[in-house]
């Protein structure tokens, strides 16, 4: 059986002092598995570029001129890591056997690479990168992380807990992947949904090597939000019921007060009035603001607007 091709897969944005670091080691990781037979040495190390306003492009051109295992792409602008690792994956879908999508900063532990290939000659078609552990984290990362894969389980979707976007995934998944045309993205989400043969590595996750995060809380819990809004409808339906509940409640009010108002025993009062229309009030707003999202998302659909533009490919620079 002829060894597989590999690609690797390594959005960045920004990366200009982890790139030098990071770069040789996925080269050494590539050469390791070839030298082992494991895959063929037509494989590659793949970085997208997702619009750096720093010289990481140029870092990227600079390496792929000395070495052939290196490639890269680089969009138009800066479009968000999950449009940057979909467009590697949709590059690389008809060049390779499988790729393995992986962060360039250095915290995804690269030697797991090797136990996730053996999977795929096992006969998976997708294998995903577990966390071992949250150690490197705060206690606040670590907490609102682990219990945001619970509550979209709780919601219906499917995700694989402590599964980021470290994962392999064969051609044959990619090429049905690529029917998936969500514009809003959530990839460790959309993934289980391709199915196939399945497994899971877990690993160890490191300290940054260099430079500084790009998933700040803001992006963090933009992510999670898109996470629960494009993989459940359950929200729309927990808000049915609630208004089912509070229309019946209301209902009783009425029902209460009218009675209350013929037998004489009303006390004038604007504080019980008060607190029942704004109670009413901040639920209607809560509840118009999660079906907006919903309609907001529709709206984003309908346009079928492009999920990434190549700009630049380095294997086309020197034509």
């Amino acid at each position: 059986m002829k060894n597989p091709v590999l690609y690797m897969i390594i959005p960045c944005y920004n990366e200009q002092e982890v790139l030098p670091q990071t770069s040789g080691m996925f080269l050494n990781e590539l050469h390791d598995l070839v030298a082992k037979g494991k895959i063929s040495d037509d494989s590659r190390v793949m970085f997208v570029n997702d619009g750096s306003k720093d010289r990481t492009w140029e870092i990227i051109t600079e390496l792929s001129r000395k070495d052939p295992h290196f490639i890269g792409i680089s969009q138009s602008r800066n479009r968000g890591h999950q449009n940057a690792v979909l467009a590697g994956l949709m590059e690389a879908k008809d060049l390779c056997d499988i790729t393995i999508s992986i962060d360039c900063d250095g915290q995804d532990d690269i030697h797991a690479m090797e136990e996730m290939v053996d999977a795929y000659l096992d006969g998976c078609e997708i294998v995903y990168g577990v966390r071992s552990k949250r150690d490197t984290d705060t206690f606040f990362k670590r907490f609102t992380a682990e219990g945001f894969y619970k509550v979209l389980n709780a919601l219906g979707a499917e995700v694989v807990f402590n599964h980021a976007d470290y994962r392999l995934m064969s051609s044959r998944a990619l090429q049905e992947f690529a029917k998936f045309k969500e514009v809003n993205l959530y990839l460790r989400g959309m993934v289980p949904l391709v199915g196939f043969k399945s497994t899971c590595v877990t690993y160890e996750r490191h300290e940054r090597l260099a430079g500084e995060s790009h998933y700040p809380l803001k992006k963090m819990l933009a992510l999670a939000f898109d996470g629960i809004t494009s993989l459940s409808v359950k929200p729309i339906r927990m808000i049915t019921g609630a208004g089912i509940f509070f229309f019946i409640l209301s209902l009783l009010g009425i029902l209460w007060s009218v009675i209350t108002a013929l037998s004489g025993n009303s006390v004038p009062g604007w504080a019980s009035t008060a607190c029942i229309v704004f109670l009413m009030g901040g639920l209607q707003a809560l509840f118009m603001g999660v079906i907006g999202e919903y309609i907001g998302k529709i709206y984003l659909e309908v346009k079928g607007r492009p999920r990434y533009i190549v700009s630049e490919r380095t294997w086309e620079q020197d034509k």
